[in-house]
């Protein structure tokens, strides 16, 4: 398919920079293929969820992987700085450069913010469209710590442009059940959740099962094809474990649906059951590309934040819930003031027949 069938007009003012205050006060574009749009608000979630369903939601953690610091060959030094988006072993993650043009394989790097001995790493390799890969001399746990220590929450680069990272962002940029360190980027339609509304979908009868995805930066990368595909998916690791599977697909026998919290959890949940066409335990790397015609297996609802224009996400909602359906949600969406992408209001799609 062409790229450009996925494009879209967004004016400027409707890219959120804030989450809304309380975050589940956000407003839901409820989009059903056969019934058709509707205007509701995050907590109308407990009148659209059916006791039985099954709410997945993903529990990656986000890393405050904007990291800064200096290059250094000799005596000279040059101010550099990355966006680290794929841990490759225990010391060793890829990133994003800026300035990529004033690096090479081998520099040393010492990266911090001052407030703590400075993280050393150098460029153990260097690949297109500014990517590096940084070995650290630190490994494991101790990496991470150290991470935490001296970086700053990666915005999405449609926010950074516009404002700075602020204290509040290493709340808001995170969700209320994150618990396994790895993501560089959150899966932004947990944000709208609050412990209180998931107790009371709890109590109603959802079930909430959590996997995890870590989301790498790479989910913000533009496609630079003229056809989907041409297009090379980047990786993410994911889990869904043993457990988890049968208790989903226990409630699913009984006629439960399968609401999945995010494009991540949609995804690793289809890659769990791409192999069989039924939803099996997975772990490792998963690079799947949804376009319209994919033939889901696992998920009858999907919960999910508006996506930017001609990008992988909205090649796969249009997947999803159809594509003339997904085009009459956007521009109703555009005209009723929505607000979009990763800060913004979400959506609720059932799946197309």
């Amino acid at each position: 398919m062409r790229v450009s069938d996925f494009d879209f007009e967004l004016p400027e003012q409707l890219i959120a920079l804030h989450p809304a205050e309380p975050r589940d006060s956000a407003r839901l574009l409820v989009v059903d293929p056969v019934h058709g749009l509707s205007d509701r608000h995050i907590p109308d979630l407990l009148t659209l969820l059916h006791p039985g369903d099954v709410l997945v939601v993903n529990d990656t953690r986000v890393l405050p992987a904007e990291l800064r610091g200096s290059r250094i060959r000799g005596e000279n030094r040059a101010s550099v700085s990355f966006n680290l988006h794929k841990r490759v072993d225990a010391h060793t993650w890829r990133a994003f450069a800026r300035p990529a043009k004033r690096l090479a394989v081998l520099d040393q790097l010492e990266l911090g913010n001052g407030q703590a001995d400075a993280l050393t790493a150098r460029v153990a390799g260097k690949g297109d469209t500014g990517e590096v890969t940084l070995e650290f001399d630190l490994g494991g746990a101790q990496l991470d710590e150290a991470i935490k220590a001296h970086g700053a929450m990666p915005l999405p680069p449609y926010i950074g442009a516009k404002r700075g990272i602020e204290e509040r962002d290493k709340v808001d940029y995170q969700t209320v059940y994150a618990a396994e360190d790895g993501a560089v980027a959150a899966p932004t339609a947990g944000l709208h959740f609050t412990e209180s509304l998931l107790q009371q979908l709890a109590d109603k009868g959802v079930t909430i099962e959590r996997v995890t995805l870590h989301v790498g930066a790479g989910t913000f990368l533009p496609m630079k094809v003229d056809d989907t595909q041409d297009h090379v998916m980047h990786a993410e690791w994911g889990e869904i474990d043993q457990a988890t599977v049968e208790r989903i697909l226990a409630k699913k026998a009984l006629g439960g649906r399968v609401v999945a919290v995010g494009t991540t959890s949609l995804r690793l949940l289809e890659t769990a059951a791409r192999a069989t066409g039924t939803l099996r335990p997975f772990s490792g790397d998963t690079d799947i590309f949804i376009t319209p015609g994919f033939r889901f297996a696992a998920v009858d609802v999907l919960m999910t934040n508006f996506h930017l224009p001609k990008s992988t996400l909205f090649m796969l909602v249009s997947a999803f819930a159809g594509m003339d359906t997904m085009r009459r949600a956007y521009d109703h969406a555009i005209a009723d003031g929505y607000r979009f992408y990763s800060y913004g209001d979400s959506s609720l799609l059932i799946r197309a027949e």
